[in-house]
Protein backbone atom coordinates (compact mmCIF):
# COMPACT_ATOMS: atom_id res chain seq x y z
CA UNK A 1 0.00 0.00 0.00
CA UNK A 2 2.93 2.33 0.65
CA UNK A 3 4.25 1.90 -2.45
CA UNK A 4 1.27 2.08 -4.13
CA UNK A 5 0.84 5.79 -2.35
CA UNK A 6 4.04 6.16 -3.12
CA UNK A 7 4.01 5.28 -6.76
CA UNK A 8 0.58 7.91 -6.80
CA UNK A 9 1.64 11.11 -5.30
CA UNK A 10 5.65 11.00 -6.00
CA UNK A 11 9.04 11.13 -4.13
CA UNK A 12 8.21 14.82 -3.01
CA UNK A 13 5.58 14.33 -1.41
CA UNK A 14 5.86 12.87 2.72
CA UNK A 15 4.20 9.66 3.68
CA UNK A 16 2.94 9.13 7.05
CA UNK A 17 1.10 6.43 8.62
CA UNK A 18 -1.32 6.27 11.49
CA UNK A 19 -2.18 3.58 13.00
CA UNK A 20 -4.62 4.85 15.39
CA UNK A 21 -3.61 2.54 18.64
CA UNK A 22 -4.99 -0.17 16.46
CA UNK A 23 -2.09 -3.07 16.43
CA UNK A 24 -0.55 -4.64 19.66
CA UNK A 25 3.29 -4.54 20.65
CA UNK A 26 4.21 -7.08 18.53
CA UNK A 27 2.46 -6.73 15.32
CA UNK A 28 3.17 -2.95 15.54
CA UNK A 29 7.10 -4.06 16.06
CA UNK A 30 6.71 -6.54 12.88
CA UNK A 31 5.35 -4.30 10.76
CA UNK A 32 7.51 -1.38 11.51
CA UNK A 33 10.09 -3.66 10.63
CA UNK A 34 8.70 -4.41 7.09
CA UNK A 35 8.10 -0.61 6.44
CA UNK A 36 11.48 0.51 7.62
CA UNK A 37 12.81 0.70 3.34
CA UNK A 38 9.77 2.38 2.62
CA UNK A 39 10.42 5.82 3.44
CA UNK A 40 7.42 6.75 6.27
CA UNK A 41 8.65 9.84 7.64
CA UNK A 42 7.14 8.69 10.89
CA UNK A 43 4.72 5.79 12.15
CA UNK A 44 1.78 7.28 14.60
CA UNK A 45 0.28 5.98 17.60
CA UNK A 46 0.84 2.15 16.58
CA UNK A 47 -0.02 0.87 19.99
CA UNK A 48 -2.44 1.97 22.79
CA UNK A 49 -1.60 5.43 23.50
CA UNK A 50 -0.67 5.04 26.85
CA UNK A 51 1.23 2.32 26.32
CA UNK A 52 4.57 4.24 26.92
CA UNK A 53 7.06 1.13 27.44
CA UNK A 54 5.53 -0.73 24.27
CA UNK A 55 5.97 2.36 22.26
CA UNK A 56 9.75 2.82 23.61
CA UNK A 57 9.68 -0.94 22.47
CA UNK A 58 8.27 -0.41 19.00
CA UNK A 59 10.97 2.32 18.52
CA UNK A 60 13.76 0.10 19.52
CA UNK A 61 12.40 -2.01 16.85
CA UNK A 62 12.49 -0.11 13.87
CA UNK A 63 14.40 2.53 12.15
CA UNK A 64 11.11 4.54 10.84
CA UNK A 65 10.37 7.36 13.93
CA UNK A 66 7.18 6.96 15.83
CA UNK A 67 5.15 9.89 16.60
CA UNK A 68 2.54 9.45 19.82
CA UNK A 69 0.64 12.35 21.76
CA UNK A 70 -2.49 13.32 20.59
CA UNK A 71 -4.07 11.52 23.02
CA UNK A 72 -2.20 13.09 26.02
CA UNK A 73 -4.57 14.47 28.89
CA UNK A 74 -2.43 16.68 30.04
CA UNK A 75 1.52 17.60 31.01
CA UNK A 76 1.73 15.08 33.13
CA UNK A 77 1.23 12.55 30.31
CA UNK A 78 4.04 14.17 28.04
CA UNK A 79 6.18 13.50 31.16
CA UNK A 80 5.79 10.04 31.47
CA UNK A 81 6.02 9.08 28.02
CA UNK A 82 9.17 11.37 26.79
CA UNK A 83 10.60 9.80 30.24
CA UNK A 84 9.98 6.00 28.72
CA UNK A 85 11.05 7.50 25.34
CA UNK A 86 8.38 6.19 23.42
CA UNK A 87 8.54 8.34 20.79
CA UNK A 88 10.73 10.30 18.43
CA UNK A 89 8.42 13.36 17.51
CA UNK A 90 5.23 14.54 19.85
CA UNK A 91 2.24 15.75 18.90
CA UNK A 92 -0.47 17.09 21.63
CA UNK A 93 -4.15 18.35 20.69
CA UNK A 94 -4.52 21.61 22.09
CA UNK A 95 -7.87 20.65 23.61
CA UNK A 96 -6.70 17.50 25.59
CA UNK A 97 -3.19 18.47 26.53
CA UNK A 98 -4.87 21.38 28.60
CA UNK A 99 -5.17 24.42 26.62
CA UNK A 100 -2.00 27.01 26.16
CA UNK A 101 -0.98 26.36 29.72
CA UNK A 102 -1.09 22.88 29.01
CA UNK A 103 0.94 23.39 25.50
CA UNK A 104 3.32 25.43 27.16
CA UNK A 105 4.01 22.80 29.72
CA UNK A 106 4.45 20.21 27.06
CA UNK A 107 6.59 22.43 24.97
CA UNK A 108 8.80 22.98 27.71
CA UNK A 109 9.38 19.24 28.23
CA UNK A 110 9.78 18.81 24.23
CA UNK A 111 12.13 21.81 24.33
CA UNK A 112 14.36 19.99 27.63
CA UNK A 113 14.56 16.49 25.53
CA UNK A 114 15.04 18.25 22.15
CA UNK A 115 12.10 16.27 20.65
CA UNK A 116 10.03 17.77 17.50
CA UNK A 117 6.85 19.05 18.51
CA UNK A 118 3.45 18.96 15.89
CA UNK A 119 0.19 19.74 16.54
CA UNK A 120 -3.00 17.31 16.26
CA UNK A 121 -5.89 19.08 14.52
CA UNK A 122 -7.44 22.87 15.72
CA UNK A 123 -5.03 24.22 13.06
CA UNK A 124 -6.46 28.00 13.74
CA UNK A 125 -5.12 27.66 17.52
CA UNK A 126 -2.33 25.32 16.94
CA UNK A 127 -0.45 27.79 14.71
CA UNK A 128 -0.29 29.98 17.46
CA UNK A 129 0.91 27.75 19.60
CA UNK A 130 4.01 26.06 17.06
CA UNK A 131 4.39 29.83 16.84
CA UNK A 132 5.67 29.83 20.29
CA UNK A 133 7.24 26.23 20.85
CA UNK A 134 10.94 26.04 20.25
CA UNK A 135 10.75 22.62 18.52
CA UNK A 136 7.89 23.25 16.28
CA UNK A 137 7.81 20.84 13.32
CA UNK A 138 4.67 20.01 11.81
CA UNK A 139 1.30 21.65 11.91
CA UNK A 140 -1.61 18.81 11.45
CA UNK A 141 -3.79 21.13 8.99
CA UNK A 142 -7.86 19.65 8.37
CA UNK A 143 -10.51 22.19 7.77
CA UNK A 144 -13.36 21.05 9.40
CA UNK A 145 -14.10 24.93 11.14
CA UNK A 146 -14.25 26.08 7.63
CA UNK A 147 -17.70 26.27 6.93
CA UNK A 148 -18.11 28.26 10.49
CA UNK A 149 -15.18 30.53 9.77
CA UNK A 150 -15.51 34.32 8.25
CA UNK A 151 -11.72 33.59 7.24
CA UNK A 152 -8.94 30.50 7.14
CA UNK A 153 -5.61 30.36 8.06
CA UNK A 154 -3.43 31.44 5.51
CA UNK A 155 -1.59 28.81 4.40
CA UNK A 156 1.76 29.78 1.81
CA UNK A 157 4.14 27.32 0.11
CA UNK A 158 2.99 24.77 2.30
CA UNK A 159 2.96 26.96 5.68
CA UNK A 160 0.67 28.50 7.79
CA UNK A 161 1.03 31.42 9.83
CA UNK A 162 -0.82 32.56 12.80
CA UNK A 163 -2.97 35.46 12.11
CA UNK A 164 -2.72 39.12 13.02
CA UNK A 165 -5.67 39.61 15.38
CA UNK A 166 -6.54 39.66 19.21
CA UNK A 167 -6.49 36.36 21.04
CA UNK A 168 -6.34 33.38 18.52
CA UNK A 169 -7.83 35.47 15.87
CA UNK A 170 -10.79 33.56 14.90
CA UNK A 171 -13.71 35.09 13.60
CA UNK A 172 -16.54 33.20 13.58
CA UNK A 173 -19.48 33.38 10.72
CA UNK A 174 -22.61 33.93 12.95
CA UNK A 175 -24.89 32.96 9.85
CA UNK A 176 -23.19 29.82 9.16
CA UNK A 177 -23.08 28.97 13.21
CA UNK A 178 -26.83 29.53 13.25
CA UNK A 179 -27.58 27.26 10.12
CA UNK A 180 -25.18 24.40 11.50
CA UNK A 181 -26.91 24.66 15.11
CA UNK A 182 -28.96 21.98 16.70
CA UNK A 183 -31.61 22.13 19.28
CA UNK A 184 -32.68 25.80 20.46
CA UNK A 185 -30.97 28.84 20.30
Amino acid sequence: MVRAVRDSVGEDVVLMSDYNQSLSVAEASRRAAALDEEGLYWIEEPTRADDYSGHAQIRRDTKTPVQIGENWWGPHDAAKSIEAGASDYVMPDAMKVGGVTGWLRTAALAEAEGIPLSSHLFPEISAHLLAVSPTRHWLEYVDWAAPILKTQPEIEDGCASAPDALGIGISWDEGAVQRYSVGEP
